[in-house]
């Protein structure tokens, strides 16, 4: 880690923990393994201080600012601890069609798929075509429900301890907000899933959402009302790929397709909260 990041809410930067190891280093590895291994409660480890970082000049609405999250270090080890072992379990739970975030994998690998496929599409003149779209979903990882999260958990295969202690760390956070260089007020989260550098896991949880969504659309493609896209003659049909929260979608562009896609993306949002974002 830095050694001199913005501190927690407990006011110790990297740096303290680094150069005090040796007398520290027992007690932290302590606390570390016993949420990890023995079900441990984490509590005000997952105190988070939420500092806002203005995105423009002129200031008018909450969504103006980017907000950050600093975080423990305590619980900064434990994320990255849960990270490494989730590394390992990435590539045989998440599908091919989601390239972001996976070991092994490229982002580039699915870019130049669509890349291809967007040449094609260009290239055809056909009035009955095909169709590529490009969705944004609103405020993606705030939105997340904990109990979707944990029944996607479920149906990936993972343990009811392993669920159990992922759900730990996510349902623990709370929130406090650096305003004028103090900290105001206490908030407990109800859903939603905390981002900044160290929390790939983060990342790694909502990965396990959007397999939902994949779940739907190769459904929807085995019974028949989602068609996908051929580049080639022979070649694979492509219906979608993930960058993280981004998502391109392949279809025939005729009222049928569009109905089923409209459909399933409604039933994926009633199931996880996920809102495409209209505006963009």
């Amino acid at each position: 880690m830095y050694p001199t990041k913005a501190p927690g809410s407990d006011g110790l930067p990297a740096v303290f923990y680094q150069k005090l190891w040796g007398s520290i280093g027992l007690s932290v590895t302590s606390a570390c393994l016993s949420v990890l291994n023995d079900s441990a409660l984490i509590g005000g480890m997952n105190n988070t201080v939420i500092s806002l970082i203005p995105k423009i000049q002129t200031l008018e609405r909450v969504s103006d600012f980017r907000p950050i999250s600093l975080c423990n270090v305590i619980y900064k080890i434990i994320a990255k601890a849960i990270t490494n072992r989730l590394r390992k379990a990435m590539g045989g739970v998440i599908s091919e069609n989601q390239c972001a975030f996976i070991p092994g994998r490229l982002i580039s690998d699915n870019t130049i798929v669509d890349f291809e496929c967007l040449h094609r599409l260009k290239r055809m003149r056909r009035k009955n075509g095909s169709m590529e779209i490009k969705l944004d979903v609103s405020k993606a990882y705030d939105r997340v429900e904990w109990v979707f999260l944990e029944g996607m958990m479920h149906k990936l295969g993972f343990s009811k301890k392993w669920t159990s202690l992922i759900l730990r760390c996510v349902e623990s956070v709370t929130y406090s907000f650096l305003i004028n260089g103090e900290m105001c007020g206490n908030i407990k989260s109800s859903r939603g899933l905390k981002q900044g550098a160290l929390f790939r896991h983060s990342f790694s949880f909502f990965l396990f959402c959007t397999e939902g969504l994949t779940s739907l659309i190769q459904g929807a493609q085995k019974r028949g009302t989602v068609t996908g896209f051929k580049c080639s003659r022979g070649g694979p049909v492509v219906t979608h790929h993930f960058f993280a929260d981004d998502s391109l979608l392949f279809t025939k562009a005729n009222e049928a397709n569009c109905v089923a896609l409209k459909s399933l993306l409604d039933d994926y949002a009633r199931a996880s909260d996920q809102v495409i974002n209209s505006d963009k």
